[in-house]
């Protein structure tokens, strides 16, 4: 026996979308911010060069460690619970980073930016969210919608880079000040959201599959490793994209606009993607992910020309938004309401350990293998083929098992 929860309605689906597609488009414009600067910034503030990229590593590790105790707060007090605690995240990492910046700190500025990764595990939610009210074919459309909204953070971030970047004596201060207002559109936002909590359970009522059982699902599985590798390799090239862009003699502003167009791919996609997995199911548009990918990697390994940067970046990004929102979909099928939160948790846990080790080795590829900026790039866009395989083969293998076991 369950608490009764309301009942699910298309207006209410529709209006928390809504919510989310707003919270994905405003408070996510500090993730371009800070991904844009965040290697720059570092590369001014550390020791060696080849820690450049550390400050999204360890925004990345804050997410890894933060997604599972945020499954668990939101599937005990809901969504909106958890979606304050990383705007709080946000706030607060955007302020350790400021004052890193000003006393010249690297070990400040890594603090603060892993309290920002308490925002981007809950912003990772935020497509899940979508499919908690979310009905039928509405669901993998829900989450497209909301991913959507990135559109606009990936032109307003970068955007606010080039006002914020130089408008303090301290380089980038302003940006970082920025992301602190940013995070205050959150509780205002989230008071309207209205998302049902997973119905609680009585004594004596089975929770549904643990983690390790869900794991030994063959659909689960594949998800997590689509996931995971699609989120990875797109992290492991973005990451090093302004330190190649500026290293092959472009300036800061045009890198900003190569990130801008990125993400405009990541996202302009989603509105359609939801009608393309609806249409023809979830796995072949994985498998279309990792395919543009793959091309990606070959057009950024044939040269770094302005215009050979901006291609292979805007095809990372439509490659990311296949593959992940893909997986995110064979994920939200493959569970039961009751095991939300540890399947949910558990996927982005792994999701951002990739993640982690891809921005931790991104920074090393970059500026520590090979004598230039383009061997570094070269050496980076390389290091997505083994990974590639592996997400490859295993949707390959999932095709092949019997359908029953699927």
């Amino acid at each position: 026996m369950t608490d009764a929860a309301p009942p699910l309605t298309a207006s209410r689906a529709q209006r928390n979308v809504a919510l989310l597609v707003a919270a994905q488009a405003l408070i996510g414009a500090q993730m371009p911010m800070i991904f844009t600067i965040g290697g720059l910034a570092g590369q001014s503030l550390a020791p060696d060069p080849c820690w450049a990229t550390l400050p999204i590593s360890l925004i990345v590790l804050g997410s890894m460690l933060s997604a599972t105790p945020l499954a668990s707060l939101m599937q005990r007090f809901g969504r909106r619970a958890g979606f304050l605690v990383g705007t709080l995240g946000g706030a607060a990492g955007g302020a350790v980073g400021a004052v890193g910046l000003v006393q010249g700190s690297f070990g400040l500025f890594l603090a603060g930016s892993f309290l920002t990764g308490i925002y981007l595990a809950a912003q990772g939610f935020y497509r899940f969210a979508a499919a908690d009210s979310a009905t039928g074919d509405f669901q993998p459309k829900a989450i497209s919608y909301v991913l959507a909204g990135g559109l606009v953070a990936a032109v307003v971030g970068p955007q606010l880079v080039k006002v914020t970047a130089e408008a303090m004596v301290v380089p980038f201060l302003g940006t970082y000040l920025a992301v602190i207002a940013i995070n205050l559109v959150g509780p205002v936002l989230f008071a309207f959201l209205d998302i049902p909590a997973p119905p609680r359970r009585v004594a004596g009522q089975t929770g549904g599959r643990g983690r390790v059982e869900l794991l030994r699902d063959p659909a689960i599985a594949v998800a997590i490793i689509c996931g995971m590798v699609s989120y990875a390799l797109m992290n492991l090239v973005m990451t090093s994209s302004p330190l190649a862009v500026v290293g092959c003699g472009f300036d800061t502003g045009v890198a900003a606009d190569i990130v801008t167009a990125h993400v405009l791919a990541m996202y302009v996609p989603s509105f359609f993607t939801g009608h393309l997995i609806a249409r023809f199911g979830a796995r072949p548009v994985v498998a279309a992910g990792l395919t543009i990918l793959a091309l990606s990697g070959g057009v950024a390994l044939s040269g770094v020309a302005l215009e050979q940067f901006y291609a292979a970046l805007i095809l990372l990004g439509i490659g990311w938004n296949f593959g992940f929102i893909g997986a995110t979909a064979m994920l939200a099928q493959a569970h039961g309401p009751e095991e939300r939160g540890a399947a949910q948790g558990m996927n982005d846990t792994l999701v951002f350990a990739g993640v982690t080790l891809a921005s931790l080795a991104s920074g090393g590829l970059m500026n520590c293998s090979g004598g230039s900026a383009a061997a570094g790039w070269a050496a980076v866009n390389l290091a997505m083929v083994p990974f590639l395989a592996l997400a490859g083969g295993a949707l390959i293998w999932l095709a092949l098992r019997p359908a029953a076991e699927r």
